[in-house]
Formats: structure tokens, sequence, C-alpha cells
């Protein structure tokens, strides 16, 4: 228990589990949360379970909690259900998200879907921020000589147009916006705010445009021609959970195989 304590939302699978993986190796313990459902709409704990095995495994303690981000009295319950456990949390990594359920074109999309996008992707993560941020700075108060972190995983979508999904991009370039608000105001505390830009990563969200993006990365979408692997995401996760770049709040990290470079 003396470990310090990281919360990654969305970790039962994909690039949050391979995150909550990388910071049980380098010395975390763990709460995930998760809200999975089967094939038939179901809730589903199984990946959350498995998980969790597998972090265990690794030595550190890691507590799950199925939670919708989008949830006002989800993310409290959230807060406290840290707060019971451990009694105190390091880092916060906002990695929770969703892709629209239909990629529909910008003249033809939906409030509704723009609204759930929007709900689970920004809404959430700003105002689970809001809530850990409050509770960093008590820590803070009591204990000045420990580190703390907030990490929101963006996306190249943040400043990529895509008309089939804008709702999408706008809740992350919202994100991007996010992290700089959070790491200016945080600042005065010493809490480090960062953001991760992942690329095209191989994950379930990816899967249903897989032959799309495999065409594409071999013609030279990117210099680095292969898809981005969650632990890609992970390992630059741990990087700033390591403190190696507490001088630089409010930067993001590109984890895209050279996407955002313009060429020519």
């Amino acid at each position: 228990m003396e470990k310090p304590v990281a919360l990654v939302t969305g970790a039962s699978r994909g690039i949050g589990k391979a995150i909550a993986k990388k910071l049980s190796e380098i010395g975390f313990n763990l709460v995930i949360s998760f809200f999975d459902f089967d094939s038939e709409g179901n809730p589903d704990d199984s990946k959350a379970l498995q998980s969790q095995k597998e972090i265990q495994e690794s030595g550190a303690i890691c507590e799950i909690l199925r939670s919708d981000i989008g949830s006002t009295e989800d993310r409290k319950e959230l807060i406290d259900f840290v707060k019971n456990k451990y009694g105190k949390c390091n880092l916060l990594v906002n990695n929770a998200g969703t892709a629209p359920l239909k990629r529909l074109d910008i003249l033809e999309n939906t409030e509704d879907n723009f609204d759930r996008v929007i709900k689970i992707n920004l809404k959430g993560p700003y105002f689970l921020t809001q809530l850990m941020s409050n509770w960093m700075i008590e820590q803070k108060k009591k204990t000045p000589d420990i580190s703390f972190r907030i990490v929101s995983i963006a996306s190249i979508s943040s400043y990529t147009s895509s008309p089939s999904r804008g709702e999408y991009c706008v809740s992350k370039a919202g994100i991007s916006m996010m992290t700089k608000l959070y790491a200016d105001r945080l600042a005065e505390n010493n809490i480090g705010v960062f953001e991760i830009r992942p690329g095209i990563i191989a994950t379930d969200m990816t899967l249903p445009v897989k032959d799309k993006y495999d065409k594409m990365i071999s013609e030279g979408l990117t210099p680095i021609k292969r898809w981005g692997q969650p632990e890609d995401v992970a390992n630059a996760v741990g990087v700033i959970a390591q403190g190696s770049l507490d001088f630089s709040t409010g930067s993001f990290i590109n984890v895209d195989g050279g996407f955002h470079l313009r060429r020519l």
C-alpha cells in the first residue's frame, strides 16, 4: 500500500489495459474502470476480471469498478471508490472513450449521436478531472513531497478532419484544450497535466476499418509503416508517470508513427 496509486478509465481492454499493465510494472497499484457489454447488450465484466488477474500477477494490487464515465453519479462513485480502497491517488489516466455508433456525414449527423460521443469522450473526462484535481490539491497540502499527475488520451483526430465522424473529432479537440486548461490551473499546485495523441492503433475500435488502414499505411500514410500497438501508448504514459516530463506540463506526445509530420 506504500506504492503510488493510479486510476485508469476504460482499462478492461485495448489501450487502457496496456496502460494499466505498464503502470503496474513500474510500481503502481491500480483502480481500473470499465463499462463493457456483451454481444447481446448485457453488462459484461469478463474482460475487466481478466485484466485484473493479469495485473495482480505482476505483483500489484488492482481493483475494478464498472463505471459509466458519462454519468455524474458514476464519476463521484468512482472517486469515492478509490478513496475508500487506497486513501490516495497519484495519477489519473483519462482513457475511456467511444467511437460513433455509426459513421455519418457531418451534413446528416444527429444531435443524439453528437451528444452521446461528447458525453463520454469529453464531458466525462472534463468533470472526472475536476473531481480528481480537487482531491489531488487536498492530498498535496497534506503530503507536499508526493507527486500527482493527470494524463488524457486524445487522438490525431484532435486536429485531423474526418467529416464522417465529426463528433469524435470535436470531442478529441476538446480533450486537447482541456489539457491546457487544467495544466494552467494546476501548475500552482505542482500537479502536472499531459496529453497523449495516439494515431492508428490496433484495438477493437479500429478493427472494423482494418482493411482500409492496412492499405493507407502501406501506401505511406505514416512514415513508420506499421500499425501502432496499445503498448506504444502505454510506454508514453509510463514516461510521464515516472516524472521524466514534470517541467513540461500542458504538453502532448504524438504516438502516431510520424503521422503528424508534414511531408512533400
